[in-house]
């Protein structure tokens, strides 16, 4: 892609079930990246993460890259993608690789990388993303950044996502069919908590929940690293499902209704509280009791929530989250979604927005935003630091759950 000044510029492309999202950045090594174009466009063509029609999928993204390339300025050429959907699968591999000059280098790393994702998976799956969780030098465990420590034999832990090819190709078929290259497929999980967890959060111990539209998306971190990532087939759509059945209205008006007046905990909604409902056909609308209303989405983040936590379970980590729960995505800022998570889960709950950015930050200062913004800072492959403090933070966020709860 064209270049600003001197600069690198990076592109996020999250591509949701229901819109996609272009975020192009700029940064220098060691800065925080700016954001300095965004665009979005409604996608018709994307069905709980994966894609069911490739043309209105490519007009979609189409629009949102036009749209941020207007306002940054710049031709996008390539980008950083999100991926989801319940064909990824997650597993945690063991690499080992002589080090060639008695001194680990970036293609050091790289053999290792590549001896642990020689797993052997089934032909028409294929690995799309690793990240090293630690690294060991001559039998030294514990270490986190290698790079230029002597030793003979390095070995890596990884984590590996693998998903399935038909779905990857479709999806990458559409972006390419746009003029674009593809950098790298990163789940949305892990480009969401890029963006909203802290390196706090990651080392005690932290649960993302990413809700969109379509598909919940959880990664857990531990002892500073990513141990297990999940795609549910389960989201905000299904949220606006349940309001058209339940309370007989169109879609398009379900979804206007649970943006406005929905709540995810009946006792928030007073008893006295109406909302007027559009009906199907041609007949009359009518009032109905926000109570109601409420109690339809409460079932169903929930049940959310509860498939959550039988991850959890499944995964074995349960018990190492010091740090609780971090909601993020386009159905986190539900009301009372927070207060229910508290419920199901037993644990301090936050909901994250995209942090380590600067430009037009408070554009993308939005849960929303959260896997767009985390493309951008995979893509300027963690050059970004950490801003200072976040310790502090939450250790008060720990005591005002404590104070509330116990």
């Amino acid at each position: 892609m064209n270049r600003r000044s001197d600069k690198q510029l990076v592109v996020g492309l999250d591509i949701g079930t229901s819109k996609v999202m272009a975020v192009v950045g700029e940064y220098s090594r060691g800065e925080p990246v700016e954001v300095i174009g965004i665009g979005s466009h409604v996608v018709r063509g994307m069905k709980r993460g994966a894609v069911v029609d490739i043309e209105s999928t490519m007009h979609a993204i189409r629009g949102a890259v036009e749209e941020a390339e207007l306002m940054a300025g710049c031709e996008i050429r390539s980008v950083h993608a999100s991926i989801s959907g319940s064909h990824l699968e997650t597993l945690n591999s063991h690499g080992t690789a002589a080090i060639r000059e008695r001194e680990v280098s970036a293609a050091d790393i790289e053999a290792v990388l590549a001896a642990a994702s020689a797993v052997a998976i089934p032909a028409d799956r294929k690995v799309l993303y690793k990240e090293p969780q630690e690294f060991r030098i001559d039998g030294q465990d514990g270490i986190r950044h290698p790079v230029g420590m002597s030793g003979v034999r390095l070995e890596a832990n990884v984590h590996l996502v693998t998903g399935a090819a038909s779905p990857v190709q479709n999806l990458v078929k559409c972006i390419e069919r746009c003029g674009i290259t593809v950098d790298a497929l990163i789940p949305a999980a892990t480009a969401s908590a890029r963006a909203v967890l802290t390196d706090d959060e990651r080392e005690l111990g932290v649960c993302l929940i990413d809700i969109g539209a379509g598909t919940t998306d959880i990664a857990i971190y531990a002892q500073g690293a990513v141990r297990y990532t999940r795609a549910l087939p389960v989201g905000g759509d299904q949220v606006t499902n349940d309001i058209a059945f339940g309370i007989h209205t169109p879609t398009a008006n379900a979804e206007e209704i649970k943006i406005k007046y929905a709540c995810a905990l009946p006792q928030l909604a007073h008893s006295d509280e109406t909302v007027q409902v559009p009906s199907v056909g041609d007949r009359p609308p009518r009032r109905l009791a926000r109570q109601a209303l409420a109690q339809c989405v409460h079932d169903r983040y929930e049940e959310i929530f509860e498939m959550v936590q039988d991850e959890l379970r499944r995964s074995g980590l349960d018990n190492l989250l010091s740090a609780g729960v971090v909601l993020t995505g386009g159905a986190a800022p539900m009301e009372g979604a927070l207060e229910l998570a508290e419920e199901v889960f037993h644990k301090m709950v936050r909901i994250g927005a995209p942090q380590l950015v600067g430009g037009k930050a408070e554009a993308v200062a939005n849960p929303v935003h959260a896997t767009a913004v985390g493309l951008l800072l995979h893509a300027a492959r963690g050059d970004v630091a950490m801003p200072a403090g976040n310790l502090d933070r939450m250790i008060g966020r720990l005591k005002g759950w404590l104070g509330k709860n116990f």
